[in-house]
């Protein structure tokens, strides 16, 4: 494994990151598909061994169990200081007022619970889940800034959002000296390319990286076009994400199809090759439900592909718009959330 810095920071990463929202009990909330502890450990066992230390989870995550999970994992299968442990806060995990968001409370009260479900002392990488729209930019920043100075975590993270938002808070942080966000974890693939117009080049110019979520679609460019998984059917959040571009969505998963099939390689290794040529990526966030998705996913590590190959692959896109004309993934995730009762500024 080769290991990267992260943006402008001294931190090693391996560019390949495990998506934990899979990890956790299922009888504990979202996600219904995730998996026991017993079938998780496996699989965190295996990244490890592979040589990955990067491992990204959330508050929300089967209700905290995802972070119980991984904390007791990495604690009998390395030492600490290894793994880069990356965590986010902004959605509710109980019940009552003051239990999700970015207000100082909120922020000051969801890091220890999240270092006492990890098991550990610190968050290397601490991030927004969503914007907060009901609290000030200043009073969030403020507090991710003091409790990094507190030694709680050692670096911030963003994640979706509108990239006028994301450069008001990078303005706000400069400008008041605050510890300041050194990654970006958005939604990026071949098949959802808009965060390209905007938030990408703003990443780029200011130093961030970004951490992709969702870099097979959903699963759409891990198999030929039309074939189901149970945790595609499981996923009716985003269910309507790529329905108005099915048309070229399929030819572009076509195009995977014969470019993988031209290497002779997985679907999947060449969507996660593709993203490699994009130096704003850091890494993809890899949703690993078996060993294959980890395999696949250091596999794309050794490809690189012609511009010819990526030509190939970009030619059939299709700007995607939700229903106000915005094409924007933050809007359309938003949109989505709120089409099924589940909050987008707690997600």
């Amino acid at each position: 494994m080769q290991y990267v810095k992260l943006a402008r920071t001294g931190l090693d990463i391996s560019p390949v990151c495990i998506g934990c929202m899979g990890f956790g009990d299922p009888s504990r909330a979202y996600p219904a598909w995730s998996l026991d502890e017993e079938t998780s450990r496996l699989l965190i066992r295996h990244a490890i061994e592979n040589g990955i230390n990067f491992f990204d989870t959330a508050n929300m995550y089967s209700n905290g169990s995802s972070e119980e999970v991984l904390g007791r994992a990495l604690k009998d299968f390395t030492h600490r200081d290894a793994v880069v442990i990356a965590t986010k806060l902004g959605a509710p995990t109980r019940n009552g007022p003051n239990a999700s968001g970015l207000s100082r409370k909120a922020i000051m009260a969801e890091v220890d619970h999240s270092l006492r479900r990890l098991g550990v002392d610190y968050i290397d990488l601490y991030q927004i889940h969503r914007r907060d729209q009901r609290t000030p930019w200043e009073e969030t920043l403020e507090a991710l800034h003091d409790i990094v100075k507190a030694g709680k975590v050692r670096y911030l993270g963003a994640s979706s959002m509108m990239a006028w938002e994301f450069s008001k808070a990078l303005h706000l942080q400069e400008a008041n000296g605050w510890a300041r966000f050194v990654s970006m974890q958005d939604s990026y693939n071949l098949l959802a390319r808009e965060e390209e117009h905007e938030m990408l080049p703003l990443c780029s110019d200011k130093g961030v990286q970004t951490i992709v979520y969702s870099p097979l679609a959903r699963g759409r460019l891990a198999r030929p076009w039309g074939e189901r998984t149970p945790r595609a059917e499981a996923e009716l959040v985003h269910a309507g994400l790529y329905a108005a571009t099915a048309d070229s969505d399929q030819k572009i998963v076509d195009a995977v199809g014969k470019v993988a099939g031209e290497r002779g390689v997985s679907h999947a290794q060449i969507a996660f090759a593709w993203l490699r040529r994009n130096p704003v990526v850091a890494a993809p966030i890899v949703g690993v439900l078996k060993a294959r998705h980890i395999d696949d996913a250091i596999a794309a590590l050794a490809i690189t592909l012609t511009d010819e190959e990526a030509s190939r692959l970009q030619a059939h896109y299709t700007p995607r718009h939700d229903t106000q004309g915005v094409s924007n993934p933050a809007m359309l995730v938003r949109a989505a959330e709120a089409a099924t009762g589940f909050s987008a500024s707690a997600s």
